[in-house]
């Protein structure tokens, strides 16, 4: 984007596919630029062409993988590098590794926390200062209805990292609104996308009833309206926020038992 132009930029994690391309269209129909990043850079780059052509708006690509902790570093320089003013910042990019904590070795688990922590909160810290001195700007960062209830056995570290992500965005709200920066946690559900076919659990979660599914594109929608709005905390899908109040009201030995009996119909041991 040259320097001085009018129109915003949004930074967008894991924007190849699923959610995160979902709100590069979210974003560039409201006349965003943007900068998508993830590790597959052919469908970065048939993605920006596809939105350039559709809406004008401006779409650099860095391909990038988060698991390298050098990488929020060099997302930064380069869009420094460009004279690009990040106005948005998206925390989307995530997976799941399948199975018991014990059942992965350690840099498994290592290469996931950078993603899915390190990452949002080296990426915020790199860019919310020009957003503080500009008095505005926006950040949203993609946990999960799994962060709001009990976590179970299989996909150990998941939820734990979603309520870090909830609980990271809360502060960092209150902290920075009185600046004009708004920050929400967005806690989808079950969303189509590609995640459960990288973790290898299609055939096991298809098997949840459709009314628990939501398509990617409305939860982008949803949580552009929530971060404009200053929501701080945001589940889309009327069935996705009956299933967060089910559980803040029962005790939370309910939810536990009910979460763990449920648990082998998405979840693998």
């Amino acid at each position: 984007m040259p320097v001085g132009s009018a129109r915003r930029t949004a930074l967008i994690t894991g924007a190849s596919a699923g959610i995160g391309a979902a709100f590069a269209r979210v974003f560039a129909a409201h006349d965003f630029n943007l900068v998508l990043t993830a590790r597959r850079e052919d469908r970065l780059r048939a993605l920006a062409k596809e939105l350039t052509g559709e809406y004008g708006i401006t779409a650099h690509v860095i391909a990038a993988d988060l698991a390298d902790p050098s990488a929020p570093g060099r997302i930064q320089q380069e869009t420094d590098a460009q004279g690009i003013a990040v106005d948005a910042l998206v925390n989307n990019a995530g997976y799941g590794v399948t199975g018991k904590f014990l059942a992965s070795p350690w840099q498994v688990h290592a290469r996931f926390i950078q993603v899915m922590m390190t990452a949002v909160c080296e990426l915020s810290y790199r860019y919310l200062p020009a957003m503080v001195d500009r008095r505005s700007g926006w950040i949203i960062n993609v946990a999960s209805l799994a962060g709001l209830v009990p976590s179970t056995a299989g996909h150990t570290l998941y939820g734990p990292s979603k309520t870090f992500v909830i609980r990271f965005s809360q502060a960092l709200a209150l902290e920075n609104r009185k600046y004009g920066v708004n920050v929400t946690a967005l806690c989808p559900g079950f969303t189509l996308t590609e995640f459960h076919d990288v973790n290898q659990m299609r055939e096991r979660v298809s098997r949840l009833p459709r009314v628990l599914w939501m398509d990617a594109d409305p939860v982008a929608r949803e949580g552009y309206e929530a971060v404009m709005r200053g929501r701080m905390v945001y589940v889309p899908g009327r069935v996705n926020r009956a299933l967060a109040a089910g559980a803040r009201l029962l005790p939370e030995w309910l939810t536990l038992r009910i979460v763990g009996t449920q648990r082998r119909r998405f979840r693998k041991d």
